[in-house]
């Protein structure tokens, strides 16, 4: 064999090997599907560090499944066919009073991110004395704030003010506009293209202190006994992922102009500024308040709630051993 020959085939013999040990050290990421519910900044949180590449960092490969509705996504997560999703709280505590085994954990908000707009007339609470109020549904989301801020007010729904379900955020916000309605609870997207059209925000029901599951990082216990480790992985990357969000916002304010296909600048960076530095918690544990809140609310129409815990719809491992081998406080330092 010449010199030349055997030069080359000592060349491939190296390169193979080479390819070999890199493939060994640095072994194939874990494919994980994972099921989102709305395209509104309340997603964010999961956007960002998948565009990131902060999943894949970690050893996942994960899949976005788009599901339209939070109740929906749930049902999908405890059937098994995406094992890990982004839902109400509220939706995880009704799948275990029917016999299911949903658990959240990693908060994604636990605000209710929903302002009272009103039209110019109404100057205070006062003022909506005899006026309409709407909502999308009557036991939804909005409903529900709506019912909560109007425990501090001085007057109320059917005595004072009616309370009238339209059907979403577009049919509420043209309903302000003709006069159809006096008042509504839309949420921040809604209410600031409602300030571009002269209607003004009276309350932010946000601030009002209410700690509610809005959206939270759910799955299954049978999925944590099967793949505890893909559980681990994702949410060491989602807790990266909100400390990306909140420190980098060209990057951050880019992923919403994608997901939302919006290009206003001025609009994506009031989303940036309540979701990401305000709504969404700094660290994302689990948060048993926010479930209690629901507890509260379900506890006046099902008997079936007055045993309940609110850490029984919780599993904190994960924070616990992030916390524990100092990972969230390298982060922040």
């Amino acid at each position: 064999m010449g010199p030349k020959i055997l030069g080359l085939g000592l060349s491939f013999l190296l390169c193979f090997l080479s390819g070999t040990s890199e493939a060994q050290v640095k072994p194939s990421l874990e494919k994980l599907r994972f099921v989102y519910s709305a395209i509104g900044s309340s997603q964010s949180s999961v956007w960002i560090p998948y565009e990131a590449g902060i999943f894949r960092k970690h050893g996942l490969d994960v899949e976005l499944v788009y599901v339209g509705g939070g109740g929906r996504a749930a049902q999908v997560v405890q059937s098994g066919e995406v094992p890990i999703g982004i839902f109400t709280g509220g939706a995880v505590v009704n799948s275990n009073l029917a016999g299911g085994d949903l658990v959240i954990v990693a908060s994604g908000m636990n605000v209710i991110p929903f302002f009272l707009v009103v039209r110019p007339e109404i100057q205070r609470i006062e003022d909506l004395k005899g006026k309409k109020i709407g909502v999308t549904r009557f036991g939804s989301a909005t409903d529900f704030a709506l019912l909560y801020s109007e425990r501090a007010w001085p007057v109320k729904r059917g005595k004072d003010f009616a309370v009238i379900q339209i059907g979403g955020m577009p049919e509420m916000l043209a309903a302000l506009k003709t006069g159809a309605l006096e008042a509504a609870t839309l949420n921040p997207e809604f209410t600031i293209l409602a300030r571009r059209e002269g209607l003004k925000d009276l309350v932010d029901m946000s601030a009002l202190g209410l700690s509610f599951p809005t959206s939270a990082i759910g799955t299954t216990r049978s999925f944590i006994r099967r793949n505890e480790n893909a559980v681990r992985k994702f949410v060491r990357g989602f807790v990266e992922g909100n400390h990306l969000a909140k420190t980098n916002r060209a990057l951050s304010v880019e992923v919403l102009r994608k997901y939302l296909r919006n290009d206003d600048a001025p609009f994506l960076n009031a989303m940036y500024d309540l979701y990401v530095l305000r709504y969404i918690p700094k660290i994302p544990r689990p948060s048993a308040e926010a479930v209690k809140t629901v507890l509260g609310q379900m506890s006046e129409k099902d008997p079936r709630v007055a045993a309940a815990k609110a850490e029984q719809f919780i599993d904190a491992r994960f924070f616990e051993e992030l916390e524990r081998e100092g990972f969230i406080r390298r982060l922040w330092q």
